[in-house]
Parts: C-alpha cells; sequence; structure tokens
C-alpha cells in the first residue's frame, strides 16, 4: 500500500476550480441519489425475502452449488449458513449471476420437487419487490458473454459500493484536480477527466476479461488525474505526505518520480491482493492521464505551465508606514514624536520583538511615563516560549526594575509569569526576588506554591542545596506534602543522620 499526497499546492478562490467541484457534486448526487434509493429498495426486498419460506428453500441450495462448483470460498458460505447470517448469504448470492440464471431456469429448485409450487410463487413476489437494476446497469460488466456498451466506460466512473469508497475518491479528485484545472482550463480538464476514466475502464476490462463481475468508482479517472499531476510538475520538488504499508512521513521530491512508484505500487497491489479492488484500472488511469498531459505538451510545443500558487493580498493596515515614520523622527533626534509611532506600530503587531523593543527603549527615556510601563507590560506578557523571547524578556525586565520612576508596576499574575519563565532560564536570583514579591503581595496566589516548587526543584538540580533549604518554610506553608518539600525534608534528614554519626 502506497498513498503520497501533495502538501503544498493551495486552490485558488481567485479562479476557483469549479470543474473540480461540478465533478464531486455529480459524483455525490449520484451516490446519494440513484444509488442510494436502489440500495433501501434492496434492503426492503431482503427483509420480505428474510420472512418468506424462500431461504430454507434457496440458501442451502446455493451452497451446495458452490461446493460442488468447487469454489475456495464455499467453505465461507457453509459457516454463514451455520450461523444463520442469511441476509450476508442472500447478498452473497445475489451477485452470482450463474446461479441466478440456473435458479431462474427452475434448475436449482426443479418443478417434480414438491416445494415446487410454492417456491415459485413465493419467489415471484419477492421478484416484484427488487427495483430496476441501476447500478449494475451503468457499471462496467467483465463478464465473458456481456453486451458491449462503451457508455458504461464512462458511466461507471460516477459509481461507487459504498460511502468510504466514495469519500476516498471524492479526497484524492479535489486533491489533484485542481491544480490540473488550473493548468489545462475547463474544458480540456474535463475533456482529459473523461478521457481518463475510459482509459482506466480499458485496462480493467482487458485486465478481469470473463470474470463474473463488473467495476465501478471514479478511482481509474483520479489515478489519471495523478498521472497529469506528476508530467505537469515534472521536476519541480515538491512537498507530499506518504504512507507505505504502516510508515508514513513527508518527503520532498521531484514530482515526475512519483508516476513510476504509483505504476509500481498498482502492479504489486494487483499480483497479490487478489480481487476487491480493479488496481489495472488504477494502472491504466495513471498511464492515460501521464500520457494525455505529455501530448498536451507536445500538441502545445512547450510543457504546459505550472499554475503558480497566487498569494493572498494583505491588506495595507498602516503598520510599515509608523515603523518608517518613527525610524525617521529619531534618527531627527525627535524622540517623542518617534514614541507615538512606535506606539501605533506596536497595537497593530503586538508580538513584534524589534517593533517591542524599540517602543520600550525609547520609552525609557521618561521612565515614569505610562508608555514606558505599558511597553513593560507587553513585553512581560509575550507567549512564545523560544530563547529568544525569554532572553528579550529578561534582558527588558533588568532594565524595567533599575529604571521605572518612581518603581515598577508589576501585578501578581505578571509576577508569577516571569518568575516561571526565569526558572525555566536559569535566572533564579530574579526568580526568587519574584516569588518573595508575589508572596508578600499576593499570598494567596493560585501558582504560588507551583511555582516555589519548581524553584526549589531548580536549585537541588543545579546544586544549590542551601539556596533551595532557605525556602522550605514557605513550601511548608504553600504546598504541604510536596514533591519538593518531600525531597527538602529527605535531604534535612540525611545531614541530621551525618551529624550523628560523626
Amino acid at each position: 500500500m502506497f498513498y503520497a499526497i501533495p502538501l503544498d499546492q493551495r486552490p485558488s478562490w481567485r479562479n476557483p476550480p469549479w470543474a473540480t467541484v461540478l465533478l464531486i457534486l455529480v459524483n455525490l448526487l449520484v451516490f446519494w441519489g440513484p444509488q442510494r434509493w436502489e440500495a433501501k429498495a434492496i434492503d426492503r426486498a431482503a427483509q420480505g425475502y428474510l420472512s418468506s419460506p424462500l431461504p430454507d428453500i434457496e440458501l442451502p441450495r446455493f451452497v451446495q452449488w458452490l461446493e460442488d462448483s468447487g469454489r475456495r470460498d464455499a467453505g465461507r458460505a457453509q459457516r454463514l449458513l451455520a450461523s444463520g447470517r442469511q441476509h450476508a448469504l442472500l447478498q452473497w448470492m445475489e451477485r452470482e449471476e450463474a446461479f441466478q440464471a440456473r435458479l431462474h431456469a427452475d434448475q436449482v429448485v426443479r418443478k417434480d420437487e414438491p416445494v415446487h409450487a410454492d417456491w415459485k410463487a413465493a419467489r415471484a413476489r419477492y421478484d416484484a419487490t427488487l427495483p430496476e437494476p441501476f447500478t449494475r446497469r451503468w457499471a462496467h460488466s467483465y463478464k465473458e458473454d456481456a453486451p458491449t456498451r462503451p457508455v458504461t466506460w464512462i458511466t461507471a466512473a460516477f459509481l461507487h459500493a459504498s460511502t468510504g469508497h466514495l469519500l476516498g475518491n471524492m479526497v484524492f479528485l479535489f486533491l489533484f484536480g485542481f491544480s490540473v484545472e488550473l493548468a489545462l482550463g475547463r474544458g480540456l480538464y474535463l475533456a482529459f477527466y473523461l478521457l481518463g476514466a475510459l482509459g482506466g475502464s480499458l485496462m480493467a476490462g482487458w485486465a478481469y476479461a470473463g470474470q463474473e463481475t463488473y467495476g465501478l468508482g471514479a478511482s481509474g479517472a483520479v489515478s489519471a488525474l495523478m498521472g497529469m499531476y506528476a508530467v505537469l510538475y515534472r521536476l519541480r520538488r515538491v512537498r507530499f505526505f506518504y504512507q507505505l504499508f504502516f510508515y508514513f512521513n513527508y518527503v520532498t521530491a521531484p514530482a515526475i518520480l512519483l508516476l513510476p512508484a504509483w505504476i509500481a505500487n498498482e502492479l504489486l497491489q494487483h499480483w497479490l491482493s487478489g480481487k476487491g479492488v480493479a488496481y489495472m484500472a488504477h494502472l491504466g488511469g495513471l498511464l492515460t492521464g501521464a500520457a494525455l498531459m505529455a501530448g498536451a505538451g507536445l500538441v502545445r510545443r512547450q510543457a504546459i505551465p505550472v499554475p503558480q500558487a497566487q498569494a493572498p493580498a494583505v491588506p495595507d493596515d498602516g503598520f510599515d508606514g509608523h515603523v518608517a515614520q518613527a525610524r525617521q523622527l529619531a534618527k531627527a533626534m525627535q524622540f517623542e514624536r518617534a514614541l507615538v509611532q512606535w506606539r501605533a506600530a506596536a497595537q497593530l503587531r503586538p508580538h513584534d520583538l524589534p517593533v517591542l523593543s524599540a517602543w520600550f527603549k525609547t520609552a525609557s527615556l521618561w521612565p515614569s511615563g505610562d508608555d514606558f510601563h505599558r511597553a513593560a507590560r507587553r513585553i512581560f506578557r509575550l507567549s512564545p516560549q523560544d530563547a529568544a523571547t525569554l532572553d528579550f524578556q529578561h534582558a527588558s525586565y533588568r532594565t524595567y526594575l533599575d529604571t521605572a520612576k518612581p518603581s515598577a508596576r508589576l501585578v501578581p499574575d505578571d509576577m508569577a509569569a516571569l518568575a516561571r519563565r526565569f526558572v525555566r532560564g536559569g535566572h533564579w536570583s530574579d526568580a526568587e526576588k519574584l516569588l518573595t514579591a508575589l508572596h508578600r503581595t499576593a499570598p494567596q496566589h493560585t501558582a504560588l506554591g507551583e511555582l516555589v516548587g519548581m524553584l526549589v526543584t531548580a536549585l537541588l538540580q543545579s546544586g544549590r542545596r542551601d539556596q533551595a533549604m532557605a525556602w522550605r518554610p514557605q513550601l511548608q506553608q504553600l504546598a504541604p506534602g510536596s514533591a519538593p518539600l518531600r525531597q527538602l525534608e529527605g535531604l534535612e534528614g540525611l545531614a541530621s543522620a551525618s551529624a550523628i554519626e560523626r
């Protein structure tokens, strides 16, 4: 099993992929419309079948027919019959056209049998409740004696066997379709999609000829889109998500390399997996799509241009203007006017470190002004956890503590947040000062006990045992029974024992 999904390309909603959306809608409407109505009618007919004499007459004979035909799956049918799973066995029996032909020709329940009359009447009532076939009528039949109906080579691409089958195909149709549509244009894209479905059906018809089954699903056409995509992007390196059996990862590689990988995967799955999935339809679609895209390039005498992703236009919010004006005013030594511009820029980009730094430094010329305190608070409340942000916060904190007039204005939540960061960053002295101030001004703060415990643990890990022991009274008050407190008590006990031994 091998999947590869492109991650870099995104649809441009300035030129929406309407043809891809249309194809998805048609597939959804067919499945949730005629196919769903047919399935519900078949379920209602099955309920009538199971409450009639037919299961007891037909199902054992169907199992016996499988055994007499030397079918490998006859044992599974026998187990279904023994376990009373009549509905599953009925669905199986309905798919066996050879048995159905014998059944309706009175070769299974013969006319000379006593139950024939009752069976014939019950069978007629059941057949009358069955809906007109829709899915099988428009699917691609692989039977040896099936009439040639070229229209089904296309219509089969709009039918699906289950909700999962449908949704899986539609996801891949969207992921690959919008890029191909933007490159080809809607008309040529739709034509190539249908030709891809045709190529997938022809390959499947050749590979599965004579089998008592039929093909349906958009996977042949979607595989054609994948082949077109690989040829379209050629040697351009594209980021893909891929899954190989139980392993998955991301890779950046030339898109054209995926074509042989996909082809090899379909051949391998065909040889290993047997029935159930028409891998040859996938292979036919891949080859058809790749040939169509390469042929289109030859006809145009140049490769189809790759659609360029258009970055969304970002409205000008005035940020760049404020920054440029602030720098110009600062060069002219007009710092008070520059301060106004830095403040406006910081309001537009509250997490921009260079702007916050410039606002803070300019405002420090007036250490008792509101701008200085506001800039400091904005810096202290930055959320990123990277080392650059922590260093910036710590340096700003030291400047603010030394410069602010008449004194620093730190609220308890800011003190707690800074203390947490300083403990993690190894600035233990400043963390201790903040926690001491927090304990004095807000002794009931919810994070105080946890923060003191963090500080004690960090100090012990760094070998600062005496410094950590000094916080024992606070821990006993704020976090009795906590792990850091037990650690301190254990260390004190060891120290006492050592004194006694000496």
